[in-house]
């Protein structure tokens, strides 16, 4: 018997002796693992962080911890680095789905969720995007993105033994794991702001044991004694909440202190200007990836730098910082997948893909697409949802985007106002109708929601809804309305089916796929009754999920059709990642045409954007299968019901 075969007996047969008696030569080869993956990137990475920083010894520290998070990965997780280092597309494929859900409102705690896996299966789902779960403080979490601890699961959802276990089973029913990391700022809670807001209070016996006081844990944030500075920072950087949280600073009457306090006031800023700042922030970020996260979605990321006398925004100091992460990734956990939050116009948006020499983010959101999709259906115009796809559709086929149509935030109306404005639409006048269309209020309009930081001086405002509720689905429940139910069924699954058609990853937001409605029970709630956006945070509705295989059902005619494109979008050709896509002049404002060829093979999906009968003007030559109904028919001026959808494809 051979070495290698007799040392591949013995591994398959006991593990737990082979680790003792080859740990040796196991832990060899992890260090000329990590040494050749730190070498490809050291140069680069070195000379970023030193040009950042000026601190060489931060730098040795920081590759040191990387070598010691890399140790103490699991062995599971270290095969699929190694896995996936030879297919690092693999979340590119044409079957990824991924589906965005609160922990506490799907199944309770992360326990209920592994015991959800088999529904998540059901809904042809392979990402799981779990929504904040950090442990954060009660009344002033902002949804879970104000956290207190990053090493500590929120206690009623579990622990982290419990969230490694959920990646342990996603992972062996071919699913994958994302979760947030939020960079921008902590929690007030959070033991640095704990530390520097005590100073020589609560901590001064500990700060002279340690020679640390608390001006240094006030160097971790934007910490002012009066308002000079906060004052010119004001003059050039905008509000996030204009409304609910004026203002970028925040008194703190008890160490006569302003902070920086970009979102919210119990949320401060960290100074990523502080090396120590960057380097605990990574330690948090590994010690995340080695619970067994495959994607890690960083939040606000255009925001983590802040520089006087600019918008603090999108500065070029943020693209080192998302640059330094990628290869810290690629050097510890290659297998972990970024996404960067990025709610910016498209210009703002691309350069965090970086370059494909020297790449950032694996994928973005696609942001203005979807509040473009909201626009057209208000509109029923698809002129500037066209434009915008077309300049998509042109860049390098490596840039994921990943679409959707609602998630967790509200939608802000961040359009294209320049090309709007030469079709004589003004954009203050268009916010406001855009934002009474879905309220409801407009003439004619069946969409139902509310607004978000609805600003009267401004009078500008987001709006929030589920998907449904916004394609006119309560108001026909409410009104007893048969047709209007057919055609907001009709609307919300073309919408789902044009998402789908996109290039890139799509994602669902937990419960639209059984057409969810508003829930307006969170007024009684005095912790979420003044934000207006858990009007579509709502709890799972278990019991209307029981009904997704009835065909007579509201939800069992979303979920079928929507579970019918979602299996065919996973087998056919036409939707691989290397397909060339296009949009396809119909010669009606109210049609959006998509094509998609790869090959021979001919794809073209129809949408109508109108609550009207339309015509797509076409004449394409050869016979086409619907691959819904799978019906052959010729695609010469193509009849569509109100919000009708077709895909077809060429025999």
């Amino acid at each position: 018997m051979s070495d290698n075969h007799y040392r591949r007996e013995i591994f398959y047969r006991f593990p737990g002796i082979y680790k003792y008696l080859f740990r040796e030569e196991i832990m060899k080869k992890d260090q000329e693992i990590f040494q050749e993956r730190l070498n490809h990137h050291h140069d680069e990475l070195r000379w970023l962080y030193t040009e950042l920083y000026h601190n060489d010894d931060m730098f040795a520290e920081l590759c040191d911890q990387m070598y010691q998070y890399f140790t103490a990965r699991r062995r599971v997780l270290k095969n699929r680095d190694l896995e996936r280092e030879k297919n690092p597309d693999w979340f590119r494929q044409k079957d990824m789905l991924g589906m965005m859900l609160y922990i506490d409102n799907f199944a309770g705690n992360i326990k209920g969720v592994s015991a959800k896996l088999p529904y998540l299966k059901e809904c042809n789902v392979n990402c799981l995007h779990l929504m904040p779960f950090l442990d954060t403080p009660k009344g002033r979490s902002d949804g879970g993105y104000a956290v207190a601890d990053f090493r500590k699961v929120r206690p009623d959802l579990g622990s982290m033994k419990d969230l490694a276990a959920l990646a342990d089973k996603c992972h062996k029913n071919g699913m994958n794991l994302c979760m947030d990391f939020v960079m921008n700022h902590t929690s007030e809670d959070h033991e640095w702001a704990k530390r520097a807001l005590a100073g020589e209070k609560e901590y001064q016996d500990w700060a002279k044991k340690a020679r640390q006081g608390d001006g240094e844990y006030m160097s971790r944030y934007f910490f002012y004694n009066n308002r000079e500075i906060p004052d010119e920072y004001e003059k050039t950087v905008p509000q996030v909440f204009p409304t609910t949280a004026p203002g970028n600073f925040t008194w703190l009457p008890d160490i006569g202190h302003y902070v920086m306090t970009t979102f919210y006031p119990y949320q401060w800023d960290l100074n990523y200007g502080n090396p120590r700042v960057f380097n605990e922030m990574m330690y948090n970020f590994l010690f995340l990836a080695n619970q067994g996260m495959d994607v890690i979605r960083i939040d606000a990321v255009p925001y983590i730098w802040k520089e006087l006398g600019t918008p603090c925004r999108n500065l070029k100091q943020v693209h080192t910082i998302v640059r330094m992460m990628r290869m810290i990734a690629e050097i510890v956990c290659p297998s972990v997948v970024l996404l960067g939050e990025v709610v910016m116009e498209p210009e703002k948006v691309v350069p965090y893909f970086g370059t494909v020499e020297k790449p950032e983010c694996h994928m973005l959101y696609n942001v203005t697409t979807m509040a473009t999709t909201w626009n057209s259906i208000a509109t029923r115009d698809i002129r500037l949802l066209k434009k915008q796809m077309d300049i998509v559709n042109s860049l390098p086929k490596q840039y994921t985007f990943l679409n959707y149509l609602r998630c967790h935030d509200d939608i802000g109306w961040g359009l294209d106002f320049a090309t709007l404005k030469e079709w004589d639409m003004d954009e203050p006048s268009h916010k406001r109708y855009l934002n009474d269309f879905f309220t409801g209020k407009y003439p004619g309009s069946d969409s139902r929601g509310e607004l978000y930081n609805d600003d009267p001086v401004t009078q500008d405002a987001r709006f929030c809804g589920t998907t449904a509720s916004m394609c006119g689905i309560e108001a026909a429940l409410f009104e007893k309305d048969d047709e209007k139910l057919k055609r907001g069924i009709r609307e919300d699954l073309m919408l789902h089916a044009y998402m789908l058609t996109q290039s890139g990853i799509p994602m669902l937001y937990s419960s639209d796929e059984i057409g969810r409605l508003n829930d307006y029970s969170y007024k009684e709630d005095p912790d979420k009754a003044a934000d207006s956006r858990y009007i579509h945070r709502g709890a799972f509705q278990w019991e209307l999920a029981g009904k997704r295989n009835s065909k007579s059902s509201v939800e069992g005619q979303i979920f079928q059709t929507l579970s019918r494109m979602e299996q065919i979008r996973s087998q056919e050709s036409v939707f691989d990642k290397d397909c060339d896509v296009y949009t396809y002049d119909v010669h009606d404002n109210s049609i959006l045409c998509i094509l998609r060829q790869k090959g021979n093979e001919r794809f073209i999906g129809i949408f109508n954007f109108s609550d009207s009968e339309k015509t797509a003007w076409m004449q394409e030559e050869g016979t086409f299968r619907d691959l819904i109904t799978d019906q052959t028919l010729e695609l010469k001026d193509v009849e569509l019901p109100a919000y009708g959808f077709m895909w077809c494809k060429r025999m």
